[in-house]
C-alpha cells in the first residue's frame, strides 16, 4: 500500500533494498547530510543512500561527531531524510544507545522512521577520529545485535553489525571473529570499519555475511570493493563535505562582489531547483482546486 503524497512505503523500500542485494549487485549508497542532498542522490540515479552520525552531528547540530548526538536527534533525522525519498535509507545507530532495553526503542523508533536499515556498532560512545574507540566485549556485543533483531517488527528491516577493530585494533583475525559472530547473532550484514580492500578480499572467503564497506582511500573504487565481495559501498561525507565547499565558494564570492550576475557559474538554476522539490505540481494543484 502506497503512503500519503504517492509515496512508497517503508516496507516497499524495505523489499526493494532486500531484493538489490538478492541480485548480489554491489549497491551504492552515497551520504546524504540532510533531505536536500538526499533527494539529489535519488535524482542522480543511485539505488540507494545512507545518513550517518557525521552529517547529522555537522549539518543539524553543528558540532563534532563524537556521540554526542541523542537517539532522537539521529531518527528525526533519518526520519526527515527517509520521508523525502523513495529509495532505501541506511542509517547509522551508532552504538545502539545503551544496554538491550534501550536497543528494543533505538530499533522500532528507526524502523517506524522509514528507515530499511541500520548499523551498530561495537565502539563506545564518545570516539573520535584520531583516538581509537573502546572496544566492546564480543559477548556484550552480540547480545546487543540479538536484541535488535528481536526488536524490528518488519523481518526484512536489516541489521548490520558493524566492528570499528579493524581501525582501532588493526586486527584481522578479531575483525573475522567478530563479524562472524555477529552474523551468527542475527545481523543480515556486518560492517568492518576502514578495512583496506585488498585486506578484506584476502579475508573474504572467512566472512560468513554480506558485507558493507566504505570509499575511504585514494584508488578505493566501487569496482575495487565489488572484487573485494562488498554487498553495500558507502562514502558517508560525500555530500556535506561538498556542500560545505561549495558554501564556502558561494560566500567568498558574495564578499568580492554583490553583482548577481557573477555568480551564474556556483548557483544552481532556480527553475532546476525548485522543480526538485515538486513546485509545479503545488501550483497546479492550488489551480486545480481554486485553494
Amino acid at each position: 500500500m502506497r503512503s500519503t503524497m504517492g509515496r512508497k512505503s517503508a516496507a516497499e523500500k524495505i523489499v526493494a533494498l532486500k531484493s538489490m542485494l538478492s541480485e548480489k549487485k554491489v549497491i551504492m549508497a552515497p551520504g546524504c547530510y540532510d533531505a536536500l542532498s538526499a533527494k539529489l542522490v535519488e535524482k542522480a540515479g543511485f539505488p540507494a543512500v545512507y545518513i550517518g552520525s557525521y552529517a547529522t552531528c555537522a549539518s543539524q547540530l553543528g558540532i563534532p561527531d563524537v556521540g554526542l548526538a541523542t537517539m532522537t536527534e539521529m531518527v528525526r533525522h533519518a526520519e526527515a531524510v527517509a520521508g523525502a525519498v523513495d529509495i532505501p535509507v541506511i542509517a547509522d545507530a551508532e552504538d545502539g544507545f545503551n544496554n538491550a532495553a534501550n536497543i528494543w526503542r533505538t530499533v522500532q523508533e528507526f524502523e517506524k522512521a522509514g528507515v530499511c536499515a541500520i548499523h551498530i556498532e561495537d565502539g563506545v560512545a564518545g570516539k573520535h577520529t584520531d583516538i581509537p574507540p573502546i572496544i566492546l566485549p564480543l559477548e556484550q556485543m552480540t547480545a546487543k545485535i540479538r536484541a535488535a533483531v528481536d526488536a524490528r517488527q518488519n523481518p526484512n528491516f536489516l541489521i548490520i553489525g558493524r566492528t570499528d577493530v579493524p581501525w582501532a585494533l588493526r586486527d584481522i583475525e578479531e575483525t573475522v571473529r567478530r563479524v562472524n559472530a555477529f552474523t551468527e547473532a542475527g545481523a543480515d550484514l556486518v560492517l568492518p570499519t576502514a578495512m583496506p580492500p585488498q585486506e578484506l578480499k584476502a579475508v573474504r572467503s572467512r566472512i560468513k555475511g554480506r558485507v558493507v564497506s566504505g570509499l575511504r582511500r585514494p584508488g578505493d573504487s566501487a569496482q575495487v570493493l565489488e572484487e573485494a565481495g562488498v554487498s553495500i559501498i558507502v562514502w558517508y561525507p560525500v555530500c556535506i563535505r561538498a556542500a560545505y565547499h561549495g558554501v564556502k565558494t558561494a560566500l567568498a564570492r558574495l564578499q568580492e562582489t554583490t553583482d548577481i550576475g557573477k555568480f551564474g557559474d556556483i548557483l544552481a538554476d532556480a527553475d532546476e531547483f525548485e522543480d526538485l522539490f515538486g513546485y509545479k505540481h503545488f501550483i497546479a494543484n492550488v489551480q486545480k482546486y481554486g485553494l
